[in-house]
This record gives structure tokens, C-alpha cells and sequence, in this order.
């Protein structure tokens, strides 16, 4: 199973990015699926996440900002960040909980994207 994440780039405050996640291999199901993030000089933190069927989760910082929303039958996550601020800059890393054909369930990660938010 493989995270592929997209989106990244530089903006400037106030601007928007959507990043997207897919995910490919061997998946029979996926459970929660989302985003974290690492900005400098910290640790990974969670910023978004979501069920199969809703009930995302956001993180205080993001929420009103940023929306999660996901396409099941793509196996594919994003997030709408809107509003970026400086403080959003980080690497972004896709995360999710998947089961296999004949595996058991696994958390995965994606390689991770950029956002760098300019003032």
C-alpha cells in the first residue's frame, strides 16, 4: 500500500492550496483517513481526519479554515486549506488505517508535500 500526497506549494497569506492523498495497493477497506503536519521546529501534529462515512476532526488552529472531505470510491482523501497564515507552513502528511485482502489493518503514511505560507 502506497500514500500518495499532492498539492503543496508557496503561497501567500490570505490564498488557498488543496492538497489530495490516494491511496493504491492492496486495499480491501480503509477506516480513517487524513492529514498531519510538521512545521519547522516541531512535531508531527494531527490537522484533519475523517471516517469512511464523515465525522471529520480538525485540529483548533485549522478549524473554520481548513475542510476535509474524502472519495471512497477513488480511495482518496483532501483538505482545503483556506486562509493559509504563516503558522500553516510544514510538511503535510497523509495518513490513513487500512486493511488488505487477506492482511490485517495497518496505519500508513505518505511521503509528505510543502506548504510554505509567505507574509
Amino acid at each position: 500500500v502506497q500514500l500518495q500526497a499532492s498539492g503543496g506549494g508557496l503561497v501567500q497569506a490570505g490564498e488557498s492550496l488543496r492538497l489530495s492523498c490516494a491511496a493504491t495497493g492492496n486495499i480491501f477497506s480503509i477506516a480513517a483517513m487524513g492529514w498531519y503536519r510538521r512545521a519547522p521546529g516541531t512535531q508531527r501534529e494531527q490537522v484533519a481526519m475523517t471516517g469512511a462515512y464523515g465525522s471529520p476532526t480538525y485540529a483548533a488552529p485549522v478549524r473554520g479554515r481548513f475542510t476535509i472531505s474524502r472519495d471512497n470510491d477513488k480511495n482518496t482523501v483532501h483538505l482545503d486549506l483556506n486562509n493559509l497564515q504563516p503558522g500553516d507552513t510544514g510538511i503535510y502528511y497523509c495518513n490513513a488505517n487500512i486493511k488488505g485482502s487477506g492482511t490485517e489493518w495497518a496505519n500508513y503514511w505518505g511521503e509528505g508535500t510543502l506548504v510554505t505560507v509567505s507574509s
